[in-house]
């Protein structure tokens, strides 16, 4: 039973007061557009407005509820949102005023399919998915994104495997100290690539941590700075810490007992993993040292993604990409997950990016 089966409940209707917003990218392959949300006091979301980034999306071939096969398509940098156009190979910026957007900005990619973007401290790195993969690095001046040239690095990984889907890279980000960018490969290498990184620039090469068979998908970092990703290549959580030099170590590992896990979300001391093929969320408390203790698997609408969590901690939202929804979730104490709604995103069959403020 999904979320709506458990609450048939949907986004109409006023059902309190708007304390947040929630950012939801179609990934529209005629058009994509960003539809914004009002989270209300009780946790539901009521659709706000929708915004076109003026560029389009892709799908990836091979990919069915998750066109991008990617996590972190949209971001925020504190006032500034930005949405990648896979099939521009552009990057949109929007201010974010409360519950609006106004667009700003569009900018090239540098390369071939933009999937993921990462933000720090004035830094926006975007990973281009096709070509073998690349990066490239902008400031942001103001909410302007300003290309730097010599902040592009090519992975170098083969842009001939197939399928495309799972061998294309999925995600970008910053470590929370900002030293660090990290780029998964899936299956075209099974690895995390790690370029170190200051305010004015980044490493040659990165340092590379092969995790073979493993198929490194979606990662976020926990309290302690661990990377805590999905293998969907074994249908598990597991956790790294990353050294000084940029090499990675496992901690832990945990087999969710689900299909095609491939999306991580953390609140506090809490992870989340979504499982596409299952339709479920497979959840996990995370210890100090980086340890994965199972603390239940919850059902959602089939073709579960990426994920995000409210500022306050107390509310999950998922994409459900097979019918284009977002299904929401209250958070327990105890890291239990209550289904509380769901909403039906307009165009966004196979869609992925969702940001919560």
């Amino acid at each position: 039973v999904g979320a709506t089966a458990a609450n048939a409940t949907t986004g109409g209707g006023d059902r309190g007061r708007a304390v947040g917003a929630v950012f939801v990218q179609t990934d529209g392959v005629d058009g994509n557009a960003v539809v914004a949300y009002d989270r209300l006091a009780d946790g539901t979301l009521r659709r706000a407005g929708t915004y076109a980034t003026g560029g389009h999306g892709a799908a990836l071939a091979g990919s069915v509820v998750d066109h991008l096969a990617s996590q972190g398509s949209l971001a925020r940098l504190g006032s500034s949102l930005f949405a990648v156009n896979a099939g521009s190979d552009t990057v949109t910026s929007f201010a974010i005023v409360g519950d609006r957007l106004v667009r700003t900005q569009i900018v090239g990619s540098a390369g071939d399919a933009p999937v993921s973007v990462a933000v720090h401290d004035r830094r926006v790195f975007v990973l281009n998915a096709r070509g073998g993969g690349s990066v490239q690095g902008y400031l942001d001046v103001g909410g302007r994104l300003v290309r730097v040239p010599s902040w592009h690095r090519g992975l170098g990984l083969d842009p001939n495997a197939t399928p495309e889907f799972t061998h294309t890279p999925a995600q970008i980000a910053f470590t929370p100290d900002g030293s660090k960018l990290i780029v998964s490969t899936k299956g075209n290498t099974s690895a995390f690539d790690v370029f170190r990184t200051t305010r004015y620039g980044l490493s040659a090469t990165p340092v590379v941590t092969p995790v073979p068979g493993a198929v490194p998908f979606g990662f976020q970092f926990d309290a302690a700075g661990h990377v805590v990703a999905t293998e969907a290549g074994t249908n598990a959580v597991a956790t790294f810490a990353v050294a000084a030099d940029g090499r990675m170590s496992a901690l832990a590992v945990a087999a969710t007992g689900q299909a095609a896990t491939c999306w991580v979300v953390v609140d506090g001391p809490y992870a989340y993993a979504s499982n596409a093929g299952s339709g479920t969320l497979s959840g996990y408390r995370l210890g100090a040292r980086g340890s994965l203790t199972a603390i239940g698997t919850t059902a959602t609408d089939a073709g579960t993604v990426d994920a995000a969590v409210s500022a306050n901690g107390r509310y999950l939202y998922v994409q459900t990409g097979l019918a284009g929804m977002v299904d929401e979730f209250r958070v327990g104490a105890d890291g239990a997950l209550t289904a509380i709604g769901s909403v039906l995103v307009p165009g966004a069959v196979g869609g992925e990016g969702i940001v919560a403020i």
